[in-house]
């Protein structure tokens, strides 16, 4: 593994961001999954919450327990760990596989067509591209649950809508650039909709598994033919391995 470079920004008396290099990639995912789990792993107390994201991971501590110079010097511990750590991968457990079913085109997925005209292809084969492999779940954000995945075919890659729509209902599946992700609950977006799954990913009243997904899944989509909708609406569909 090469040299990392990262950078440390203060975000006001409580919180520091370190900064990985700013690119998206498995390799950098993987030194951000290691480093919260290591500093999750240690009796730190005055850590409050780790918020990783693609490229940093911001650290949110009580100063009145902890100061920030005593949390810098965990923060440099666990890089060296890093920087000898020779594959991150190796070392990390496999995160899960889990099944998204997907109802792709007509009312669960308006801008399909429009989509795939624009690429010179048919729905069909927009459909194959989305759902032909595996997404890496990279972060979590923007409402409670949306997940952020890489590994989209570029041949489907397309710009966001012009006028983002003012509700966008929870479960659809979108298109942003060279991103997929999907909507957990109603919202505003300007994401390109495909499909819906019926699945909820972001459930309050799930103790313990209010997110379906999380941080380092795997993901696949897997089309349903839309009377199967409401069935696994109602039986549930959980296929994580």
């Amino acid at each position: 593994m090469e040299a990392m470079q990262t950078r440390l920004v203060f975000c006001g008396d409580s919180a520091v961001t370190l900064q990985f290099p700013q690119q998206i990639s498995q390799e950098i995912n993987r030194q951000i999954r290691w480093f919260c789990r290591e500093l999750e792993s240690r009796p730190v107390p005055g850590i409050v919450e780790l918020v990783p994201t693609y490229c940093a991971v911001t650290v949110h501590y009580n100063p009145m327990v902890l100061s920030c110079e005593a949390l810098q010097g965990y923060m440099k511990e666990i890089l060296s760990e890093i920087e000898l750590q020779k594959d991150c991968a190796a070392a990390l457990p496999q995160g899960r596989l889990v099944e998204i079913p997907v109802v792709y085109g007509g009312e669960y997925g308006p801008d399909l067509e429009q989509l795939a005209a624009s690429h010179h292809m048919t729905a069909e084969e927009v459909i194959r591209l989305h759902a032909g492999r595996e997404y890496l779940v990279y972060m979590l954000g923007f409402t409670p649950g949306f997940p952020y995945l890489g590994g989209m075919d570029s041949r489907i890659a397309t710009p966001r809508l012009k006028v983002p729509r003012t509700r966008i209902p929870a479960g659809s599946v979108g298109i942003a650039g060279e991103q997929t992700g999907i909507y957990p609950m109603d919202s505003p977006g300007g994401w390109q909709l495909i499909g819906r799954t019926p699945l909820l990913l972001f459930d309050p009243n799930r103790p313990g598994e209010e997110f379906l997904l999380q941080a380092g899944d795997r993901l696949r989509f897997c089309p349903v033919e839309p009377r199967q909708f409401e069935t696994i609406r109602q039986q549930g569909w959980r296929k994580i391995k």
